[in-house]
Parts: structure tokens; sequence; C-alpha cells
């Protein structure tokens, strides 16, 4: 995991929007992933995408105590696709290292380690964002 420290965010080409911060704006979130990556031609990356910005959108509901959301498709230097949830809470994530494999809570952060090729925080001074990078597709 990757922690930054950014005093004043910049503007990338990328989707965005605003969502209320609940579970159920994940089904949202999920559909502007498939739309973005279909723009861009990265099909491949669409079921891996919609679960992570699916986990993402969790965590942020269970654990930022903010009322909005900001979910953030953008490409990202070296040939990745970020995919971003950006709340109010400038608590960091924890990942859980235990293996109580009872309990199905608590997981989202290890499905986006495992999934993506990089994953960290953006901490801001009114809050952060946690993002995970997909490496594109090659293209002919």
């Amino acid at each position: 995991m990757t922690v930054t420290a950014i005093p004043h965010p910049t503007g990338h080409p990328g989707y965005s929007e605003i969502l209320p911060c609940e579970p159920r704006s994940a089904a949202v979130a999920r559909r502007l992933v498939r739309t973005a990556l279909r723009a861009w031609g990265q099909e491949g990356l669409i079921d891996d995408g919609a679960l992570i910005v699916t986990e993402l959108v969790a965590n942020a509901a269970r654990h930022s105590g903010s009322r909005l959301i900001r979910v953030v498709i953008s490409p990202s230097p070296g040939g990745f696709v970020r995919l971003g949830v950006v709340d109010r809470s400038r608590t960091l994530p924890m990942m859980r290292a235990d293996s109580d494999a009872g309990n199905t809570r608590g997981r989202g952060l290890l499905l986006v380690d495992a999934l993506t090729d990089r994953w960290g925080t953006d901490l801001y001074r009114w809050g952060k964002q946690v993002w995970g990078e997909l490496r594109c597709e090659v293209r002919p």
C-alpha cells in the first residue's frame, strides 16, 4: 500500500461521479467503471475493475462516516487505470491480516490487493482517496 499526502489535488481526464456514501452506490460505481473502460478499449479489465470499485465503495460506506463519496476512474501514468473512492475521512484503511475463514467481513482490501497491480491512499486536508490501479491491456 502507498500513502501519499497531496496538498492540492490536480485533475485528470477521466470519469467521476458524486454518490451517496452507502453500499448500494456500488451499482452506479460499477456502471461508471464499465463505461470508462469500454470507452478506453479496456474491456478485459471490466470484471476486476467492477469488483475493486465495489469493495472501495463498501469500505467507504462502512468506515468513513461521510455523507457523500466521489468515485473516480482515470488514466494513470505508466499505462495504468486508477479506480478510486474519495471520502471526507482521514482515517487510513487497514488490511486485515487474520485468517478467520468464518468472518466474511473485512476482506475488501485483501481483494483489492490481490486484484490490483498497486493500490494506496492519497491524503488531503479534508479527507482521502483510496485507489487501486490495473495495468492497461496491450492494444494491437
